[in-house]
């Protein structure tokens, strides 16, 4: 798929819009459920600037097989301008530590993956702290690798990959007691609320600054 969809963005680039309208359809889903994490049930909206900004920049995309990264770039710094304007001020984000590699956990991380298409599922990522719940959505709902998770979030490779390990060990656990039944998280009953812990005033300027 890379090499479809570097194909794709150079047809779209050319003009063709059945191009740009198939990069839509590809890119959509995952943008969406990405955004409603971000911002809630203001996903829709933001979308919709975010490819009113693809469409109006695509020319300065320099090709290659990055695209998937820049949107989706593009779409997180729309989503903090969407909350900078609201003036939202959320709690101070949860830093990831700095931990040794954990134990593989291939079953458990499969297991929450399967499961990550459903708006449920969306719902529970946003109760995670704000790190490993943009690594998750990022790497597993998005498709993008460690090194560009880390270009869109301004963080160290192994940083994302400590996050992603963890918010799918959190996500695991929270989706089997959603199974059985249990108490669901608070937030996770809708799927509507912005993500506890998105970026402060200071975060939102700094991601600003690495448009």
């Amino acid at each position: 798929m890379p090499n479809e969809l570097t194909e794709l963005v150079r047809s779209a680039q050319d003009g063709d819009e059945e191009a740009f309208r198939l990069l839509y359809r590809e890119l959509q889903p995952g943008l969406l459920r990405y955004l409603t994490v971000l911002v809630g049930a203001d996903a829709e909206d933001v979308a919709s600037e975010t490819w009113l900004q693809i469409a109006r920049d695509l020319d300065s995309f320099a090709g290659g097989p990055g695209f998937r990264a820049w949107a989706t770039r593009v779409a997180r710094n729309r989503a903090l301008d969407h909350l900078r304007h609201q003036r939202r001020r959320p709690s101070v984000p949860v830093p990831v530590e700095a931990l040794s590699e954990l134990p593989a956990a291939e079953d458990t991380a499969e297991r929450a993956t399967e499961g990550l298409a459903t708006d449920s599922a969306v719902a529970l990522i946003a109760t995670l702290p704000r790190t490993e719940a943009e690594a998750v959505l990022l790497r597993a709902v998005m498709g993008l690798d460690a090194e560009s998770t880390a270009r869109v979030l301004g963080k160290r490779p192994g940083a994302v990959r400590t996050a992603a390990h963890r918010g799918l060990r959190r996500l695991a656990q929270l989706l089997a007691e959603d199974e059985a039944g249990g108490p669901a998280p608070n937030g996770a009953a809708t799927g509507s609320a912005p993500l506890a812990g998105v970026p402060s005033g200071e975060d939102v300027e700094a991601g600003r600054g690495r448009r």
